[in-house]
């Protein structure tokens, strides 16, 4: 879109700070066409933090009084919205990222008749309240995001307005880029002083500047006030010259009070459509509570019925009553009702007419909004034939993507800077770039579909987050399985959210080789299996590889990670062994004992699953029935019914190997008592992948020897032995022992 900004920085003078550090609070204005009962307003909303507060004994009342005229003026005058249309698709988002401020939002849901009521804020923070201690989406009509976490609501905002204009590309791609599309809207945040100290929020607020997301807005509010006290023992530099640095539009409004000066610089943000844009806002903590404004104190704890009562008596209401809401306040804020309803209306015939001119468009977005798969695509899925030099999955997995992506126009994804190494991006696919930062490897355009996100794992999670809240299109991001550590705030909140996300994670194992212990995943897999609502799935080959994306994809209900192998892997001959559609559910029988009925069972994922494959000939040659089970996805295994996971473990074969190349956490629950678990119980070393494998007892060898013990153990019915698992081949070892 075209940059209609002016340079004009500013709107209010700088504040002129009181000895306490609070800024001097002038008489403020109002801005156009607002009244006194604005006002009146915004201070009932002051009134309904410290009684919310006050009554349930704990929450943070200081934000949310400081907020409400920013809150207020966003949610009744700039805030393109429908109350009575919530999902409206042309919407503008809020995020609230300073979730712990939660009853900011609470009140102006219920103020902008959301279906939140009195009784709602009366129940904040108690068992099955639509007002928990920090927003859900899902829970709470009007809620955009799941916030609490500082930085991630700041993540979420940029990733919502990438979405929106990939979005835009999609289904309105033949109107002008610096016209205005009926798809246009704008993604409004809050971000706190903790927001700005998280260095995720630096990550995602970098990237925006770098992609020019004119869509975006954030304001700043900068009270200077944490839970211990005074900003200034941790947090010193300049924030607005920080993103100005960043390629951001920077304002400063002196005093978050001053309605006018907020008015301008918002509507000079929205304005500003060729950046995006940061409003520092100077505020006061818990203003105006007489003692104890701008203190640590009022940040997080119920502000004490008689500061309670004399704050409400500098407002002009009456210390002796709670939740006082006069009709006419509540009347008066509800008309935004009206006017949501006015401005859809305005858009619908708008709307009607592209549908009607644009039959491919229309139906792809009627698609994307339910998140509908299109008949037949995983028909373009790959096949690939038995090779036993095999392939890394790796790039089998970017064979799968270059070969769905013509059905799947939703599909879209790149790496934390890792595109050669995670094989996420399709040839021939734009880049999802403004034009003036194509370079002669990645070129696109602003509706591209390869995403870089750069050096920045912890940003691509939430970014991610906010792409698929914001709508249909289906995002998935690649780094080092080691560095999901930097991810996992955002992959745990994506699993509260149940976002369909996918992560690709390569470099699965000690297989990655030369590049040493620091890159080599060990306990990862357990600690991201440990992530509830989370699919860690681990293919052994290309086929597996092939259906653990046909699977993902057809889950829209949760995130999925998809461990990927750096080196080769043999591709199974299906025509010998199992079929791969097994993957499908979690876990299948790659290869039956040659009785039928097994004396033991030996199971893997991923790398090792050729291992385990190894060991059986071995066991079979020496006359000892052995099946082998690849489960490259415990979550959907246990999705199945008790009668096929029996039938892939039956109950009566108590001799069990499971081999992985990481820590033997979790895998006690599937080999049983007498079962053997040969892993990793120390970091790894630099060499060839395959000495690492060797040197390290992840060999078929060990996995034979530790099939015998369990089959001794299970005839006599010892269970454990004295020296328990078996552990890299050897018992267990201590990390300093492990050379």
């Amino acid at each position: 879109m075209a940059d209609k900004s002016t340079e004009s920085e500013a709107p209010a003078e700088a504040a002129t700070d009181s000895p306490t550090g609070a800024p001097e609070q002038p008489n403020p204005t109002l801005p156009e066409g607002f009244t006194e009962l604005d006002r009146r307003a915004i201070d009932t909303a002051r009134v309904l933090a410290m009684d919310a507060v006050q009554k349930t004994g704990n929450g943070h009342p200081g934000t949310a009084m400081s907020l409400a005229p920013l809150a207020y003026l966003l949610f009744q005058k700039h805030l393109k919205h429908d109350p009575s249309e919530p999902n409206w698709v042309a919407r503008d988002r809020f995020v609230l990222s300073p979730g712990h401020t939660a009853l900011t939002l609470y009140t102006e849901l219920y103020f902008s008749g959301y279906g939140l009521e009195l009784d709602d804020l009366k129940a904040l923070r108690t068992w099955g309240s639509r007002t928990p201690g920090h927003p859900e989406v899902g829970h709470t009509t009007g809620v955009e995001t799941t916030t609490g976490p500082l930085g991630q609501g700041v993540g979420n905002a940029v990733g919502m307005a990438m979405a929106a204009r990939r979005e835009r590309g999609i289904w309105d791609p033949t109107t002008d880029p610096s016209a205005d599309s009926l798809f246009d809207h704008t993604i409004w945040a809050i971000a706190s002083d903790g927001d700005m100290e998280e260095g995720i929020s630096g990550e995602a607020s970098s990237l925006a500047g770098t992609q020019q997301l004119g869509n975006l807005v954030v304001v700043y509010d900068d009270n200077k006030i944490s839970i211990e006290d005074d900003t200034t023992v941790a947090f010193t530099e300049d924030v607005g010259k920080r993103y100005e640095a960043y390629g951001w539009h920077v304002q400063h409004v002196a005093d978050g009070e001053d309605l006018a000066s907020l008015d301008a610089a918002l509507t000079a943000a929205k304005a500003e459509t060729g950046r995006p844009s940061l409003i520092v806002m100077r505020t006061v903590l818990a203003w105006p509570a007489p003692n104890k404004q701008n203190t640590g104190a009022a940040h997080g704890s119920a502000l004490g019925d008689d500061e309670v009562a004399a704050t409400k008596e500098i407002l002009g209401f009456d210390p002796a009553q709670t939740f006082e809401v006069a009709d006419e306040v509540i009347a008066h804020t509800r008309k935004v009702i009206e006017r949501g309803q006015a401005a859809r209306a305005e858009w619908q015939p708008r709307f009607d007419a592209w549908r009607s001119a644009n039959a491919d468009q229309a139906a792809l977005f009627d698609r994307m909004t339910t998140r509908t798969l299109p008949e037949g695509w995983a028909d373009a899925l790959p096949t690939f034939d038995a090779d036993p030099k095999g392939m890394a999955t790796r790039k089998a997995s970017g064979a799968v993507l270059a070969a769905i992506y013509p059905a799947l126009p939703e599909l879209w994804g790149g790496s934390a800077d890792l595109a050669e190494s995670n094989n996420p991006a399709v040839e021939g696919e734009p880049s999802f770039l403004p034009s003036v930062h194509q370079t002669k490897m990645w070129s696109g355009g602003p509706y591209g579909r390869t995403l870089h996100f750069g050096i920045r794992e912890h940003a691509m999670g939430s970014i991610m987050n906010g792409i698929a809240l914001h709508g249909g299109t289906r995002v998935y991001g690649g780094t080092f399985l080691t560095f999901s550590d930097y991810m996992r705030p955002a992959v745990r909140l994506a699993a509260l959210m149940q976002l369909p996300v996918t992560y690709v994670w390569t470099h699965d194992s000690i297989g990655l080789g030369e590049d040493g212990p620091t890159h080599q995943p060990i306990e990862h897999l357990a600690a991201l299996r440990a992530i509830i609502g989370l699919d860690v799935v681990r293919p052994a080959d290309a086929n597996e590889t092939a259906v653990a994306w046909r699977t993902i994809l057809e889950h829209d209900d949760r995130p999925a990670g998809i461990i990927l192998s750096r080196q080769n892997l043999p591709i199974v001959d299906r025509a010998e062994f199992g079929s791969a559609e097994g993957t499908a559910k979690g876990a299948y029988v790659l290869a039956e004992a040659s009785s039928g009925t097994p004396e033991v069972i030996l199971m893997s994922t991923g790398s090792e699953v050729q291992i385990a494959v190894a060991a059986r000939e071995q066991l079979e040659a020496a006359g000892t029935p052995t099946r082998v089970v690849s489960i490259p996805c415990q979550e959907w295994f246990a999705e199945q019914d008790q009668a096929y996971r029996d039938e892939v473990f039956p109950p009566s074969v108590k001799a069990r190997v499971s081999i992985e190349a990481a820590i033997a956490m979790g895998w006690r629950d599937f080999v049983g008592d007498a079962g053997r678990i040969i892993g990793l119980d120390h970091y790894g070393a630099s060499a060839p992948y395959t000495k690492l494998y060797e040197e390290f007892g992840l060999a078929a060898e060990a996995v034979v020897a530790a099939a015998r013990e369990s089959i001794q153990a299970a005839s006599a019915g010892t269970g454990l032995s004295a020296g328990g698992d078996v552990v890299g081949g050897l018992h267990t070892q201590r990390t300093g022992d492990q050379k």
